[in-house]
């Protein structure tokens, strides 16, 4: 049996399972390999890195790290879990089977909802981005295509502003974009245009230059930005555990400790209820570790103690 299972090895499930291999449990890393931090190629705004950093380059760094510390890894996808006595039984997709562990720490991110465009997943970071609090600087003055859908699109057309004036809003999937939406994309002298885009142009190095209409229009950009609703919160093998989880389906957890409303199980990073940072989920992983390894000494004590 495992100290510690996490689920997930994405920037908080690393961070977590090397502060846990620091504390020399038995930990656990059960990762499908597609995340966030999979698709982005570059991250900005993390302390050290003002070049930027690949959440590829992070994760082959936390992986590293954290197998130097004894923690092992499994590439597979979790389907469910259940408590089993005092611990917890999960199940595994890749050919079935079940792995135990005493504490269990959910770390299952989130993914972003956006149509498979030719040319759009290699620029993802590079010159397309995701989140205005994260690159709404890398648009700074710059001709910015927003390729959205309704009024989410709308509404990061809108929040960009505040870094460029020179932005044109696509309506790839044309849902429908509210008068509200609709009257301040006007006041803000945002072009909106209801057309599917056929692929995203550019050239060497990532480079952004702009989208194809299928109706065989180009607007042409120096920066992307997407915004589609109907992310996916990857908390639904978490269900039977009984875990309180918000109509978005994101895992209530308390602050201090980053426990849920199950003992024994924790949630940190970007599926929990906050600003979804890299950063942030960093310092939640560690946050989470350290209240495992709490958890796991007073089981241990009680246990020697009972004995």
């Amino acid at each position: 049996m495992y100290d510690c299972i996490v689920v997930g090895g994405g920037i908080a499930g690393l961070q977590a399972a090397i502060q846990l291999g620091r504390y020399r449990h038995r930990v656990l890393v059960i990762d499908k390999g597609r995340g966030r931090s999979t698709l982005c190629r570059s991250y900005h705004n993390v302390l050290g890195w003002p070049d930027g950093v690949s959440g590829q380059e992070l994760r082959h760094l936390g992986r590293t790290h954290a197998e130097r510390l004894g923690v092992e890894f499994r590439r597979d996808e979790v389907v469910a879990a259940a408590r089993n006595g005092r611990g917890f039984q999960i199940a595994l997709a890749d050919g079935g089977g079940a792995v135990h562990t005493e504490t269990l720490l959910a770390a299952t991110g989130v993914l972003d909802r956006f149509p498979p465009l030719p040319g759009l997943e290699e620029r993802l970071g590079i010159s397309v981005y995701v989140c205005p609090d994260c690159d709404g600087y890398e648009v700074g003055g710059k001709r910015t295509v927003v390729m959205g859908s309704g009024d989410t699109g709308a509404g990061m057309a809108l929040a960009l502003r505040y870094w460029t004036d020179r932005i044109i809003y696509v309506n790839h999937e044309r849902q429908a974009v509210g008068s509200g939406h609709a009257d301040k994309l006007k006041e803000a002298d945002i072009p909106h245009v209801e057309a599917e885009i056929a692929e995203v142009l550019g050239g060497p190095d990532a480079r952004f230059d702009g989208v194809r209409l299928s109706d065989g229009r180009t607007i042409e950009g120096e920066r992307g930005f997407i915004a589609f609703d109907g992310n996916e919160v990857h908390t639904g093998w978490t269900v039977a555990l009984g875990i309180e989880r918000l109509e978005n389906r994101h895992i209530v957890t308390d602050p201090r400790t980053k426990m849920t409303n199950v003992p024994g199980v924790w949630a940190a990073g970007d599926i929990g209820v906050h600003s979804e940072q890299v950063t942030i989920a960093m310092g939640e992983g560690s946050q989470a570790a350290i209240w495992i390894h709490k958890e796991l000494l007073k089981r241990k004590t009680n246990t020697a103690v009972f004995v």
